[in-house]
């Protein structure tokens, strides 16, 4: 794959008029031009929109000055950075610029500055502005573990203020502050006087968050909560499997619901792990913008496919159970890599989706170095900026793809925030939903709540890059 990256970069180089492939000088402080330059070369060489944003066409600029005098309009690489996506709205939601690509390394390995408390944002039912929260799940180890936070607990201050609309990502972005809990009824927050005070530190998170087998009748079924495509955690997410293939579980329940995406080969691996495809089989096809589908069209077209695999990245053999059917649970958090997933075992497998539609996204990124390769060797000492683009569409063996509404569920059941249940528990409702329909074989009925929640955000959407998919950097 780095190979297949660089000969696009040598190719470029060779075309000396081109604008978008000359190299800055470094110096001992990057300017803002420079990185801008950087930007500019990143975009036009991978951005997977370059055909609809006119600025990134390859003529655009006969000069690099002509290329500088243009983007001195905007203040900040940030803003450059900004003005190169195409339809911010709908299309391009993910694509990002950041000043700090160690901090970017880290969190793509899992570690995070973090007090341990997941929670959702909702808006409060009758209010246009206030907030509250509720626990989704708690960290091992952390601050939120060690002061008693449990799944299910509401809060609606931070710090005595009321959470709103305008104010909780600033209240909730501090390193430390006190929630104050509430008791919850009919989608509205009373506070109840109690208060916690958590902490936040430097927190590695292992995304196999559950593992079950559950007895039900004459059946096993294997329940796995599943929280990042974190490539670091494969050979645990491999063990996890292998616990449930020792126990002979003949079903499995596949727990997405607070999944964001991450890694597109630890997808595979996911569901190389399920389906246990032959490595034949497609899982997935690539579609990158017109010169660098070409490059791999014409030079490298075995490139764009992925294909099931037999191995984890490390060579152990992966623990695949074979299944015929899997019911995966998924929320409006539930993104693209997660998605990938499901699109990609739909032509192979069927696969029962529990809960509410998912935040559709089925493009991957990169993250670009401001080198002459747009590796992280050789990047430029002076800063360390990076970009993380959209650089290519999955789709999956049938050819379907751009769903970007979302992967709508087969059976929609949407969380009750005042009964949530114990994640893994037999009686927590889109669990239950799901053991019910594979005793019952069919669609049963179930209870939904009355009321229609407003769930605006949360732990996962406020950190940078929750709801990424990704391809391995160029080296």
């Amino acid at each position: 794959m780095m190979k297949s990256y660089k000969n696009i970069i040598l190719l470029c180089l060779t075309v000396l008029i081109t604008v978008s492939c000359f190299k800055d000088n470094d110096d001992n402080f990057a300017s803002s031009t420079s990185i801008k330059n950087f930007v500019y070369r990143g975009m036009n060489a991978f951005y997977l929109y370059k055909p609809d944003v006119p600025e990134l066409a390859d003529d655009r600029f006969a000069t690099v000055p002509e290329l500088e005098e243009f983007h001195s309009i905007y203040d900040t690489p940030e803003a450059f950075f900004e003005s190169l996506v195409f339809d911010r709205s709908l299309t391009d939601r993910f694509s990002v610029i950041v000043s700090d690509y160690i901090a970017l390394e880290q969190l793509f390995a899992g570690t995070t500055l973090n007090n341990g408390m997941e929670f959702g944002l909702v808006g409060e039912t009758g209010s246009a502005s206030n907030v509250w929260g509720y626990v989704r799940y708690v960290l091992p180890n952390s601050s939120a573990s060690t002061q008693g936070v449990a799944r299910g607990m509401i809060f609606n201050q931070i710090d005595g203020i009321q959470l709103t609309r305008d104010n909780f990502s600033v209240l909730l972005g501090q390193d430390s502050y006190t929630i104050g809990l509430a008791d919850l009824n009919a989608g509205v927050a009373t506070n109840n006087g109690m208060t916690i005070t958590l902490d936040k530190t430097s927190l590695t998170e292992n995304p196999v968050f559950r593992t079950a087998i559950i007895d039900q009748g004459s059946q096993k079924i294997g329940y796995l909560m599943y929280n990042s495509f974190t490539s670091n955690f494969d050979e645990q997410l491999n063990d996890a499997f292998g616990t449930l293939q020792a126990a002979g579980v003949t079903h499995l329940v596949l727990d997405l619901r607070y999944n964001g995406g991450g890694s597109v080969n630890t997808s595979i691996i996911l569901g190389s792990l399920i389906a246990g495809q032959p490595t034949t089989d497609v899982f997935s096809t690539e579609e990158w913008n017109p010169d660098v589908q070409e490059f791999f069209e014409n030079n490298q077209p075995d490139r764009l496919t992925n294909f099931f695999k037999t191995t984890t990245n490390a060579g152990t053999p992966l623990n695949t159970l074979g299944l015929s059917k899997v019911h995966v649970i998924t929320t409006g958090s539930s993104a693209s890599a997660s998605e990938l997933v499901i699109a990609a075992l739909e032509p192979y497998v069927d696969v029962i989706q529990v809960g509410d539609d998912t935040a559709g996204k089925f493009q991957a990124s990169i993250t670009l170095y401001d080198s002459s390769d747009f590796g992280r060797s050789g990047a430029n000492p002076a800063h360390r900026y990076a970009l993380q683009p959209l650089v290519l569409k999955s789709i999956n063996s049938a050819g379907f793809t751009d769903y970007f509404n979302g992967l709508a569920p087969d059976i929609a059941l949407r969380e009750d925030f005042e009964n949530l249940g114990v994640l893994g528990d037999i009686n927590e409702p889109l669990l239950a939903a799901c053991l019910q329909d594979i005793m019952a074989n069919g669609r049963p009925s179930f209870n939904k709540s009355s009321i229609q929640y407003d769930e605006l955000s949360g732990s996962m959407e406020l950190k940078p890059f929750s709801q990424e998919m990704y391809v391995a950097p160029l080296d």
